[in-house]
């Protein structure tokens, strides 16, 4: 007698344009909509960056408000325009939420999951010791035909140095007794043993 199982039709779970997972508790896609919120609910979020400058629409606010995802939304404007160039500040605070470990599970996201994301991930990338042409080969990868010199060139000159006060300042700590990453804000106290 075999063991009966109920399969989900994989129907059900349609991913958002561009989708993929950058790393452990990191996911890059474009804009996702309704078709994509059951898929969305597999990842348990935590949070979501979204790097487009529109307001968000109210069916995904809603969707976000009731599985308790907080929203990040940075408005970077497109860069079509050969002279345009992504705000180094903008991705800079972006990287910063993308860093902080308590928003993970998180997916960063623009219209399409090309251009602004590739600006994302590419100096996240750099940040991890990625050499340069691994860094710009998968913002091409995701661009495809669309990649535009002026990203990959924000990417190559974006200094990663300007992110070391934000590194420092999230202090890494094993405890071993609740397992839990500890950060410089919850400092914690140990009791002085005196002796009298």
């Amino acid at each position: 007698m075999g063991l009966l199982v109920e399969v989900k039709d994989n129907d059900d779970f349609v991913t958002p344009y561009n989708f993929s997972m950058v790393e452990r508790g990191i996911y890059r896609s474009g804009f996702p909509d309704s078709s994509n919120f059951s898929f969305i609910e597999t990842l348990n979020l935590r949070s979501i960056i979204c790097l487009c400058p529109e307001p968000y629409p109210d069916e995904n606010v809603k969707f976000l408000r009731s599985k308790n995802i907080r929203l990040f939304q940075f408005g970077i404007e497109g860069t079509k325009e050969p002279f345009v160039t992504v705000s180094k500040d903008t991705i800079t605070e972006a990287l910063k939420v993308l860093l902080d470990v308590r928003n993970h599970p998180i997916l960063i996201h623009c219209r399409h999951g090309k251009h602004r994301t590739g600006c994302v991930v590419g100096c996240l990338r750099k940040l991890q010791n990625w050499c340069l042409p691994s860094v710009l080969e998968e913002y091409q990868r995701f661009a495809g035909a669309k990649a535009r010199a002026t990203d990959m060139k924000f990417i190559e000159n974006y200094d990663i140095s300007c992110l070391s006060q934000c590194l420092y300042g999230i202090i890494y700590r094993y405890v071993s007794h609740n397992r839990r990453l500890v950060y410089q804000e919850e400092s914690v106290h140990q009791k002085r043993i005196t002796s009298s």
